[in-house]
């Protein structure tokens, strides 16, 4: 797959989800970076309001269409960034997520925030991709 190659140490636990450790980059790979999305739709509007699997769902869609639109897909998605507004609704977001990415996972941290540009606004996800052009 691209070269990208999970890293794991067995000095430290197991991930506790759908994210590795470390992800290995070939050298010379094109890398796109992904600025935060929200759940919003093509003319701004937020969806899913109050529902952050909703929201996840969307923001997930649209970072599918932004790769394939740069020549990438989410499975060369090497580091995932997520904001969310309430930790304890992070199952929701894990359950999501399941659905988008396969082995191997990105690497990946999530931030608990009190609140986005919207409040209607419940999570945000930045990404780090490989372009194959493919």
């Amino acid at each position: 797959m691209n070269g990208i190659t999970e890293v794991r140490s067995d000095a430290l636990s197991p991930p506790r989800g759908s994210f590795s450790q470390a992800i290995k980059v070939p050298a010379g790979a094109e890398l796109l970076f992904v600025s935060g999305l929200t759940a919003r739709d093509r003319e701004g509007a937020t969806m899913g309001i109050g529902d952050i699997a909703l929201q996840t769902e969307t923001i997930l869609k649209n970072l599918r269409r932004l790769l394939a639109d740069a020549g990438s897909s989410l499975a060369e998605v090497v580091k995932l960034t997520l904001f969310v507004c309430d930790l304890e609704r992070s199952p929701e977001v894990y359950a999501v997520r399941a659905h988008y990415f396969e082995k191997p996972y990105p690497a990946s941290s999530m931030v608990g925030i009190t609140r986005l540009v919207s409040p209607d606004q419940l999570i945000e996800i930045e990404a780090i991709a490989v372009v194959s052009g493919s």
